[in-house]
């Protein structure tokens, strides 16, 4: 059995009325399509206007790229969608830095990991022989925009320093 275009039932299907039923429940639907997107645009809004900093942190605000403010612990507001980025930085804490091992489980009683760390670790002192050496750096973020943005990588800096002055200690001493 052919297919002449017309429903299995026999009505016929009269297109100009469906696109005119369709344009008349258009303006109904821009109307709540808009007050959708009005609604999705204020909660974003207001999700993006405030920001808490905990107790051993700062937040530093930039507008539109530039420094703008410190902000202390608490909850505060800034200039929504984007406007206003805030960076989070943890100056009451006491950072680390381990060298010749790392911490595997700390505690109690505290597990190390060594292997694999031999390269930081062994120095040839002054009267050239072998020492194994292993040291903790630890350290306070006293500014929090210098750490940010005139360092490009901080912890790296750090770990090459101490290990720079270590070196150098060890290699003016004798093994004694």
């Amino acid at each position: 059995m052919a297919w002449d275009g017309s429903p299995p039932n026999g009505d016929v299907i009269d297109i100009e009325k469906m696109a005119q039923n369709i344009k008349n429940k258009l303006p109904q639907f821009k109307g709540s399509f808009l007050v959708v997107i009005l609604v999705f645009l204020a909660m974003l809004t207001l999700f993006s206007s405030y920001y808490t900093v905990e107790p051993e942190e700062v937040g530093v605000v930039l507008r539109l790229g530039l420094y703008s403010r410190t902000s202390p612990p608490g909850l505060h507001f800034k200039l929504p969608l984007g406007m206003e980025k805030v960076y989070k930085v943890k100056t009451k804490r006491v950072q680390k830095q381990e060298f010749g091992f790392r911490t595997r489980v700390a505690g109690i009683r505290t597990e190390y990991e060594r292997r694999g760390y031999e390269n930081e670790s062994l120095m040839l002192t002054g009267d050239l022989n072998v020492v194994d050496l292993d040291w903790i750096v630890q350290y306070r973020i006293k500014d929090p925009l210098p750490y940010l943005f005139k360092v490009y990588d901080v912890e790296r800096t750090i770990r090459d320093i101490s290990e720079a002055v270590v070196r150098r200690i060890a290699g003016n001493m004798p093994f004694d």
